[in-house]
């Protein structure tokens, strides 16, 4: 253990933010942020809408946007033992890389077959009042999503040779 410096002395230990560096705010990556603005036009678009299956099937589009940036800076999910051979639906891996967003994913996947129904051009598919729910649900969806990913803490960069630059690493 190296001696502690006598007091009044010119050698130091460094500033302060070496020893307990403070986490910052980091913004998300820019296809992240991309995909956030056009979840942002999705819903803008949506309210402009008179049919209902157009309105639904355009807020539902937003609203896996929202995800889709999610998992652009989670990634993907941890790998299981065996590969998985059919591909899922954004709502399927969001609840494995947030599982804060789990209850949101299971929302709009149940919502999945009727955007499918409303995009088809099926008479009905949606009502007026689904689509206005899922609008405001896709809205509040996607509010949580950005405040979520533009403050996802972050440690700030260590220089080389400063005091804690190794931290974390064994050998």
């Amino acid at each position: 253990m190296a001696a502690r410096p006598a007091a009044g002395s010119s050698t130091a230990y460094g500033p302060p933010s070496d020893v307990h560096p403070v986490l910052r705010r980091a913004a998300a990556p820019p296809a992240a942020l991309d995909l956030l603005t056009k979840a942002q036009h999705g819903l803008d678009e949506a309210e402009t809408l008179e049919s209902a299956n157009e309105r639904f099937a355009t807020a539902h589009l937003a609203a896996l946007r929202a995800a889709a940036a999610v998992l652009a800076v989670r990634g993907r999910p941890e790998p299981t033992a065996r590969r998985r051979k059919t591909i899922r639906s954004a709502w399927e891996v969001l609840p494995e890389v947030a599982p804060e967003l789990s209850e949101w994913s299971a929302l709009f996947a149940a919502g999945a077959d009727r955007r499918a129904r409303a995009e088809a051009g099926i008479a009905g598919a949606a009502t007026r009042r689904a689509a206005d729910d899922l609008l405001r649900d896709a809205g509040m969806f996607l509010r949580l999503v950005e405040r979520m990913l533009r403050l996802q803490p972050a440690l700030p960069p260590q220089r080389a040779g400063t005091p804690g630059a190794g931290w974390g690493k064994t050998g």
